[in-house]
């Protein structure tokens, strides 16, 4: 299956292009850039297999026949308008989260790519932690009982405030769209199966370190309709262990330092520390998308799933 890479930038570089060498049945075909030059730096450094690998038009990049699908890697004002433009051409979409800046755009989205017949996932590798795969199984099992509440706390610290997600014009939020999509992507994997959906949402926001228009800090309160709650923390002004916390009526997890790029930290429950291997989250997650649309069947984050936490970051920041 070939595979483009839209967009260079860290994740791309760091994470995804090496994710794809390790997918087998899976290959990083074509890249592309604003700079041909960068573009063609980085189809070089990670082994891209087309002949004509570099493109700084998506056009071009789409119009090739040997292209199967493209991976997302780009500012979140991108993503709707080049998932659109790919699913069109026929190409299946995984796609960096969150999945889109306006939930009008996640809609389309999933329209486009379901009038087409592609597979539309959403890239929350998470999911995909080796840890946390087997911690899900243990609550599935009813191992810490009925689920009572959840807490994921996800910060990194910001030196100043020009990273493109703090402006309005190339995304919709900061630090939730950095990382507390992710904590609220979890929460919910962990909770909505047995505790239903989200029924009412409240949302703290801090601005007031740089004083622009998105969030320097957002806590996010979720209650489900079993009553089970949920609170997460995302912030850009101060480094903390990332930790998450599942509690419930016979048990509780609780994970430190395994909210990241990596798939390490520790995981401990009321029965001793839960052992696992550590393995690559995002390989995990492009092995998930290659099997969708190698089968036909659903990605494990589909497009509807990247919309539901695209409603609800959109709620949260209309409630703060």
């Amino acid at each position: 299956m070939n595979i483009g890479v839209l967009g260079t930038g860290s994740i791309a570089d760091s994470n995804l292009a090496p994710a794809l060498q390790r997918v087998e049945g899976a290959q990083l075909w074509s890249v592309l850039s604003r700079d041909r030059g960068r573009a063609r730096r980085f189809a070089r450094r990670h082994g891209a297999a087309s002949l004509e690998p570099a493109h700084d038009s998506l056009e071009t990049l789409l119009a090739d026949p040997g292209l199967d699908a493209v991976v997302i890697a780009t500012p979140d004002h991108l993503h709707a308008g080049q998932a659109i433009a790919a699913a069109r051409a026929g190409k299946h979409v995984l796609v960096e989260k969150p999945m889109a800046t306006t939930v009008a755009e996640g809609r389309a989205m999933v329209e486009a790519c379901e009038s087409a017949g592609v597979r539309l996932a959403v890239g929350y590798h998470l999911r995909w932690h080796a840890g946390h795969r087997r911690m899900l199984a243990l609550i599935r099992s009813r191992g810490i009982g009925e689920l009572r509440h959840a807490r994921a706390q996800w910060t990194f610290k910001a030196e100043d405030a020009r990273n493109w997600r703090a402006w309005p014009e190339t995304a919709s939020w900061w630090s939730l769209s950095a990382v507390g999509t992710h904590c609220l992507d979890l929460i919910r994997w962990v909770m909505v199966p047995q505790c239903g959906e989200v029924v009412s949402l409240a949302c703290t926001v801090g601005r007031e370190v740089w004083n622009g228009p998105h969030d320097e800090t957002a806590v996010l309160s979720l209650r489900f309709e079993s009553g089970a709650t949920a609170e997460c923390c995302a912030s850009v002004l101060f480094a903390a262990p990332s930790r998450a916390e599942i509690y419930g009526s016979d048990g509780y997890v609780r994970c430190e330092d395994t909210l990241s790029r990596f798939g390490a930290g520790s995981i401990a429950t009321q029965n001793g520390i839960l052992q696992f291997d550590v393995t690559d989250p995002y390989a995990g997650a492009i092995r998930d998308f290659v099997t969708a649309v190698e089968t036909g069947g659903a990605p494990e984050v589909d497009g509807r799933e990247g919309l539901r936490n695209l409603e609800l970051l959109t709620e949260a920041i209309a409630l703060a």
